[in-house]
């Protein structure tokens, strides 16, 4: 078995094509990453310019039967990141294999991590549980063996909650009847000046998120790339803004799980955003990100936010919600969601998905 480096134009559609051959009989899988796999492996991208991309398609006696990125950030210096992983089950010396290439071409780094994309904000996770249902948009979905291929590595473990909306805005109801909210007020994002929008987006990501595992700063172009794509798909109200006195304190994103627009290997086009606007047939929305800066924690900002949702929420019919992705360590957003999320319900709340990343000394 042997890794070998993408070079050509043939090869890089080889490289994207590789899903359709694993999951061509999985009637769950989706193909919602494919722009963002295709921007970050194949670029040009601001993202490109801190960032080195190696990308290797992995064959055994001539066939292809998997694939993989290697990344090194040089904001995130010390690790190779494998990305976009895919494999055929059954293969022997995979670890082994990336491992070597990964310490060949960056010998200067000390640890690499299996499953981040990039960055965060791109994807994260192997998926390690629920492979019968089809991911949220947004969160990733693999086969089942695929956790198995790296059984010496460190597991770091992420998890995602799932709640059904109805007594989550009943609760936010109850308990939102301030006098007012000290003078933070709630603004939706402007598309007309989606760039300058970003700009903020950006400033409160990096400024929330500073110490977060595996956080690298952001710039304004990359989140750009990010957003302008989607900027059909995506209504004002998906992203809100916080304010006290003018000033941005904090964010709230969510929107419609797309992959209910989608089958299998489809991509995101234009009869699924005509699909979106005439018959809305989502029945959930991703709780995606919500932050406030630090000096702000205690303040209602996060309510205030939740409120201005509620409405939009509600008339959309959605009937259920999913939080982003937690990691396991990160103990006092887990404890927080889960009293949240147990008090709006009534219920005992265990995670509803289950992801890992897997981490190596070189």
């Amino acid at each position: 078995m042997i890794a070998k480096e993408i070079r050509t134009k043939r090869d890089f559609c080889t490289f994207y094509k590789i899903p359709e051959e694993i999951y061509k009989t999985n009637t769950f899988y989706r193909a919602s990453e494919y722009d963002i796999t295709r921007l970050l492996v194949e670029g040009p991208s601001a993202f490109h310019q801190h960032a080195t991309v190696h990308s290797f398609l992995i064959l055994q006696e001539d066939v292809v039967v998997g694939r993989f990125a290697l990344i090194h950030d040089q904001k995130l210096p010390e690790y190779v990141q494998v990305s976009f992983f895919e494999a055929q089950p059954g293969l022997s010396g995979v670890a082994k294999l990336i491992t070597k290439k990964a310490c060949s071409g960056f010998p200067h780094c000390k640890r690499m991590v299996i499953g981040l994309n990039g960055h965060l904000n791109y994807g994260a996770g192997i998926l390690a549980s629920n492979f019968g249902e089809a991911p949220v948009f947004g969160l990733p979905y693999n086969r089942e063996y695929y956790q198995d291929y790296f059984p010496d590595f460190r597991k770091i473990p992420l998890v995602s909650y799932r709640f059904p909306v109805k007594p989550f805005i009943e609760y936010h109801h109850r308990i939102g009847n301030h006098p007012d909210f000290k003078g933070i007020t709630v603004r939706k994002l402007n598309k007309m000046k989606l760039r300058q929008e970003t700009e903020i987006y950006t400033f409160l990501n990096n400024a929330c998120f500073a110490d977060h595992p595996f956080w690298a700063e952001r710039n304004v172009q990359e989140d750009y790339e990010l957003f302008h794509p989607f900027r059909f798909l995506i209504r004002e109200e998906n992203l809100l803004f916080a304010e006290k006195d003018g000033k941005p304190i904090g964010f709230f994103l969510w929107y419609p799980d797309f992959n209910q627009l989608l089958k299998g290997h489809q991509h995101l086009g234009l009869k699924h955003l005509l699909r979106y606007y005439f018959t809305h047939p989502m029945d959930t929305f991703r709780f995606t990100e919500i932050a406030v800066l630090p000096e702000y924690k205690n303040s209602h900002a996060v309510q205030a936010m939740i409120l201005s949702a509620i409405p939009y929420i509600q008339k959309s019919g959605i009937t259920y919600g999913e939080g982003g992705f937690i990691f396991g360590e990160n103990t006092n957003s887990i404890v927080m969601t889960r009293r949240f999320l147990e008090r709006a319900t009534g219920k005992k709340m265990e995670p509803h998905r289950h992801y890992a990343l897997f981490e190596t000394t070189l």
